[in-house]
């Protein structure tokens, strides 16, 4: 049978992140994507213009679609927007039960715009994430969650983690990616205690999107049957190759895009 995972999340109207990365990342990955889509941004890449959010009964439409159809596998929430859509998401999880979710708390785009209003940030922590196996929340979108102040180490991050897993989900990955020095370093903590996934940092602006491709390749390898840390391992060696490779591509005059293809298109392109 083919492996089937769901994005659920805002479309990129320029293809660097969001929907339009989530299902790029699956089919990479060997994994047929399908999508709730959560709002419309009018963005490039050089930051998002407007936000349009689809009503909340859409998107519970859309879960309810794919899930009487299709044998989803795995699942990953990406920019969900308001609260009334975080409680349509809650509410269409209850048609995919066993399903493991990977929620990425998007707050803010890249450029600074706001992605996620303060009850929608109350209604992840408290509703959302207790289903899921992984948040995946990057340095600022962790501090805003416990509401605390940003983690300035290794160890802070670690501490954050746990507490954020002491709020109910399986497991959380604090992300690096945002903090300096030669390596991206990011800190899991589950139920077997705290490893560190850590990365050569590549020197490149085109690093749109890389959130949502770490937790799309995760929720694609968990949907190919993987534990939580082969995912999470799997889909950091992807992630890093992706933004390596970024360079090579060469669209539009700002942040562009990981290169999600890295692996099979042409070196000229």
């Amino acid at each position: 049978m083919t492996t089937i995972a769901l994005t659920i999340a805002g479309s990129d109207s320029t293809g660097g992140a969001g929907i339009q990365a989530d299902l790029r990342t699956f089919a990479a990955l060997g994994v047929h994507g399908a999508s709730a889509i959560t709002a419309l941004t009018a963005q490039n890449t050089l930051g998002v213009e407007a936000v349009h959010p689809a009503p909340p009964r859409f998107v519970l439409a859309e879960m309810r679609a794919v899930a009487s159809d299709l044998e989803v596998g795995g699942i990953k929430t990406g920019m969900l927007g308001n609260r009334g859509i975080v409680e349509a998401v809650v509410e269409g999880l209850s048609h995919f039960p066993g399903v493991p979710v990977v929620v990425d708390p998007v707050m803010v785009s890249q450029s600074g715009h706001p992605l996620l209003t303060d009850e929608a940030i109350d209604a992840i922590r408290t509703k959302l994430m207790p289903l899921a196996v992984l948040v995946t929340p990057n340095l600022l979108e962790a501090a805003r969650l416990l509401g605390e102040t940003i983690a300035r180490d290794e160890a802070e991050m670690a501490a954050q983690a746990e507490r954020l897993r002491k709020r109910g989900v399986h497991a959380a990955l604090v992300k690096g990616g945002h903090a300096t020095g030669p390596l991206a370093v990011d800190i899991l903590v589950d139920a077997q205690g705290t490893i560190r996934l850590e990365a050569p940092r590549t020197r490149t602006k085109n690093t749109h999107g890389t959130g949502c491709t770490l937790s799309a390749a995760t929720a694609a390898e968990l949907a190919k049957g993987a534990t939580l840390r082969e995912a999470l391992a799997k889909a950091k060696t992807y992630v890093t190759a992706a933004i390596a490779a970024a360079d090579e591509l060469q669209i539009g005059k700002g942040r562009g895009p990981v290169h999600h293809f890295h692996a099979w298109w042409p070196r000229e392109h």
